[in-house]
């Protein structure tokens, strides 16, 4: 909840619109009290209510990406929203998005979890070291990531309507069709600044990307958010 009302604060609620372009797993921290917050915000950019996206070279993590940003390079709040979708999953299974020892449809968490949701066996998800849960809330966890990973970026609900959705003030829409992974999808590109560098699975080359610092009106960010922006950089 305080990563989904930290991003519905970059969206929609600051004085600019800020996409984080790299939410994932190890960009959300937490403090002395387990509060999370959203960090790391190298990879942000400004984005325009007048626009429909942006038009930018891909930056961010392989498994976090949705399918229109790294395809085309078309980059909306939605790229965030689909981000969030993969980091419920992982909180939910207890793994990563991908795991190659694994078998079959289990190597890759967002293929499983639509399998198991077709076949309503959602349950077989949870981490199995968590040994008390809600059963209900459990399946809306489930039901809000697949609905943030659709493969139409204009399906995904906003980060506010997540916000009510897990709070249950608003029920959760029906998924009606496949979300969207790319597991096989390689970054080729490089740039003289480097930012951050990973590895493919297949081939061990490297990609990195420049840095992009952001300088909000406002840098005084909502205490979901880990970090401020500073005016100037």
């Amino acid at each position: 909840m305080g990563v989904a009302r930290g991003l519905a604060y970059l969206h929609e609620e600051g004085s600019v619109r800020i996409v984080h372009r790299d939410v994932k797993a190890s960009n959300i921290l937490l403090d002395s009290d387990l509060v999370p917050k959203v960090s790391d915000f190298g990879l942000a950019k400004l984005y325009d209510d007048k626009k429909t996206h942006i038009s930018t070279k891909v930056a961010g993590t392989v498994g976090y990406l949705a399918p229109e940003y790294a395809m085309r390079g078309h980059l909306t709040e939605k790229t965030d929203v689909y981000a969030f979708g993969i980091v419920v999953l992982e909180l939910v299974s207890g793994r990563g998005n991908a795991d190659e020892s694994l078998e079959g449809e289990k190597r890759f968490l967002l293929e499983w979890a639509w399998n198991l949701h077709e076949k309503s066996c959602e349950v077989e998800l949870i981490d199995r070291e968590l040994t008390e849960f809600n059963t209900e809330e459990v399946k809306r966890m489930i039901g809000i990531a697949l609905l943030c990973t659709q493969a139409s970026h204009a399906v995904r609900p906003s980060m506010s309507r997540v916000v009510a959705m897990l709070s249950g003030d608003v029920e959760v829409s029906e998924v009606t069709s496949k979300p969207i992974y790319l597991p096989d999808w390689r970054f080729d590109d490089t740039t003289r600044s480097s930012f951050s560098a990973f590895q493919t699975k297949d081939t061990g080359a490297s990609g990195s990307y420049s840095t992009t610092f952001v300088t909000p009106a406002d840098s005084d960010f909502k205490p979901m958010l880990g970090v401020k922006i500073n005016e100037g950089r």
